[in-house]
């Protein structure tokens, strides 16, 4: 029987960390699922789902090494897995304002109350020093429809930050 885990990892960014990880998993007789990588702020982490014979123990034992030859952080948890069970976004949601705290919340938790369900979420601050913006891409499904999502926001933009909800268009097959 074989059992799926979410492997984190996070640590300084630097060459060979996903060759070093892929390479261990491998050998240990392991399948990849989903996978996302990324970089922030010169730290480098990512998510894997994993399907193997192995245990949790061991999936730890096997990555210690690597983890500490390379000062990364790693994370073992044992999760119900399966294949192909993506969700396709319809529909992606652009967030521009001043940053200050709090604008991440506020914004997520109107769109949450509209039907949003997030499923990729991407942030940085652009901007200068004297006037930082603060910038959120969302994909998700719109559960309630865009027309609910779109008056949901609207007041948003009396609060400084501008909203912008397009539908996305995927073609499958």
């Amino acid at each position: 029987m074989s059992n799926w885990y979410m492997i984190t990892v996070v640590g300084e960014d630097r060459p060979g960390i996903v060759a070093g990880l892929t390479e261990k998993l491998f050998a240990a007789g392991c399948h990849l699922g989903e996978t996302s990588m990324i970089r922030l702020g010169g730290n480098f982490t990512i998510m894997m789902m994993v399907r193997g014979q192995a245990g949790q123990g061991e999936l730890d034992a096997l990555l210690a090494e690597l983890a500490q030859s390379m000062q990364l952080r790693v994370h073992v948890d044992a999760i119900e897995g399966g294949l192909h069970r993506h969700l396709e976004p319809d529909v992606q949601i652009a967030v521009h304002g001043a940053d200050r705290a709090g604008i991440v919340a506020r914004v997520t938790s109107v769109l949450a109350e509209a039907g949003l369900n997030i499923l990729e979420l991407e942030s940085d601050v652009g901007g200068t020093d004297e006037h930082p913006i603060y910038v959120m891409i969302i994909d998700g499904q719109a559960l309630n429809g865009m027309e609910a999502l779109e008056a949901a926001v609207r007041p948003l933009h009396d609060e400084g930050i501008e909203v912008s909800v397009h539908p996305v268009e995927t073609l499958i097959g």
